[in-house]
């Protein structure tokens, strides 16, 4: 992204005309009416939106390319697929070695896609802030950062230069969860949170004990809300009306907000991304990082078994001789239904998105605007708004009045080939619960889910070391990432009796 232009009046002026000349004038209309301040705030939110690339998004949504008539899917190919569930022990070993080595060399990354807040879950706090009353206290930051320590200890037992088993982390947030993200971080207190997990949060370190110099949050875009015919709509006289622009606005955001200049200092070549509301998931897992670069691919990306053909999850598949996500309602029973011939009673279509990536260095970087050409999804909403007409604020909006556009994280496996993308399926119960409802009674993917699906891992792990729990916590056992990061280092535990509800 260009470097601000100075708020002078010929600049206004320059912006003025490049929205007149889009067809988007009208978002000048009460400019004249603002005090100075006013109109430096408003100059430097226009100067981030380029009309003529939101002209473009709009027909694009509107008019989106044909698929070709006779659209033909399939299992990805095997030798683009691996699984946990039966690849050999010796083939995980050799991924587990060749991704810890390059931890160990600190050529891996991590990005984190944390830009919701905890709406859902009664919290306006981000959703990385929750609490779901483990014995610790820990919420999913936690959590995650100390995965991070974890993985970075192990690197550093095999590093020559133990300085350099670095896992730099990336959290990427939005508009309303950024500065909280940044509080939560530095250990400051929410007003959003309660006194109980300020104080929890207070008995911590800064960054979770990890180098603040090795975090970076940055900010994903939005994109302006449009009307009907396709005129950007004002929140206010001196204000657009603006939504996040999708998890595929990762792609913009690594480059507008710095992190890949950052990332080719330090000499990364593989990133990991996943989402913050995954309890489960392994933060830069080594095997997954060693899988994907063993391949040499592009994008790599993992997935669960679906749990039945009725299950509403994207399916990760080869679509027209390409790699694509294709959404549950867009399947029909019969092919939803369909079982493996190779494995009767297996579904043939059963590799669930759960949004959990790597990519390599060179392809994020080589993405250059591409980034724009990500197609955009219609949302139509419910948005307060300015009637530029009346210059009146409209927020009683009983229906919906207006189109958010969102850019999906995997609209581009579609622009690869086969041979440029892998699969790797892992065990749900290992690594994926993810936190998208509050508890209810029957409710699933809940803090309940959440904390249970912790637990019953930590137990699993401590039993197949040889101990015996016995700590009167129905729900198992927490294991602490800094105990173990995947069930690793519990040996000490053989033949014992463990009586505590987290070790």
């Amino acid at each position: 992204m260009a470097p601000p232009e100075q708020f002078t009046a010929a600049n206004v002026a320059a912006l003025k005309a490049k929205f007149e000349s889009a067809g988007q004038g009208h978002v000048f209309t009460f400019y004249d009416s603002l005090t100075d301040s006013e109109k430096e705030t408003f100059f430097q939110q226009l100067q981030k939106i380029d009309p003529a690339r939101i002209n473009k998004l709009w027909e694009y949504a509107q008019n989106p390319p044909k698929e070709p008539e006779n659209t033909v899917v399939e299992p990805l190919p095997e030798s683009a697929t691996a699984s946990i569930l039966d690849s050999k022990p010796e083939d995980l070993e050799r991924w587990y070695n060749l991704g810890l080595d390059l931890i160990s060399k600190g050529e891996v990354a991590v990005i984190l896609l944390a830009g919701g807040q905890g709406t859902r879950l009664g919290s306006k706090a981000p959703k990385g802030a929750f609490n779901i009353q483990l014995s610790s206290k820990k919420t999913l930051f936690h959590i995650q950062a100390e995965r991070i320590l974890k993985i970075q200890e192990l690197a550093a037992e095999r590093a020559k230069d133990k300085s350099k088993a670095v896992v730099p982390w990336y959290v990427m947030t939005s508009g309303p969860t950024r500065a909280p993200t940044e509080k939560f971080f530095k250990k400051e207190r929410l007003a959003e949170l309660s006194d109980e997990d300020n104080a929890a949060r207070a008995q911590g370190k800064p960054y979770f004990g990890l180098d603040q110099k090795n975090v970076t949050i940055f900010e994903q875009g939005v994109l302006p809300c449009y009307d009907f015919n396709g005129k950007i709509m004002l929140a206010g006289k001196g204000e657009v009306a603006v939504a996040p622009d999708g998890n595929g606005g990762i792609y913009k955001a690594l480059q507008d907000e710095g992190v890949l200049d950052d990332m080719r200092k330090r000499g990364i070549k593989h990133v990991h991304a996943y989402c913050v509301d995954n309890c489960l998931a392994k933060v830069a897992d080594p095997v997954f990082i060693g899988f994907s670069a063993e391949k040499g691919v592009k994008i790599a990306t993992k997935v669960v078994r679906k749990r039945n053909a009725t299950e509403s999850v994207g399916l990760i598949l080869s679509k027209n001789g390409r790699p694509d996500v294709v959404e549950y309602s867009e399947i029909d029973t019969a092919t939803a239904e369909a079982q493996d011939p190779k494995q009767p009673g297996v579904l043939k279509f059963r590799a669930a998105n759960i949004v959990n990536h790597y990519y390599s260095f060179a392809y994020l970087d080589g993405m250059g605007d591409a980034v724009n050409a990500l197609p955009p999804h219609i949302a139509k909403k419910k948005i307060p708004y300015l009637d530029v007409a009346t210059g009146e604020a409209v927020t009683a909006v009983s229906k919906p009045n207006g189109i958010k556009l969102e850019q999906f994280v995997f609209d581009n496996f579609k622009w690869l080939e086969l041979s440029e993308f892998a699969c790797f399926e892992v065990k749900r119960e290992e690594e994926f619960s993810p936190l998208k409802n509050a508890d209810a009674p029957g409710a699933d993917d809940c803090p309940t889910t959440s904390r249970q699906h912790i637990k019953a891992q930590g137990k699993r792990w401590v039993e197949a070391a040889g101990a015996t729990v016995k700590n009167g916590d129905g729900e198992g056992l927490e294991v602490s990432p800094l105990t173990s990061y995947g069930g690793e280092g519990l040996d000490s535990w053989k033949g014992k009796e463990i009586t505590a509800v987290t070790i």
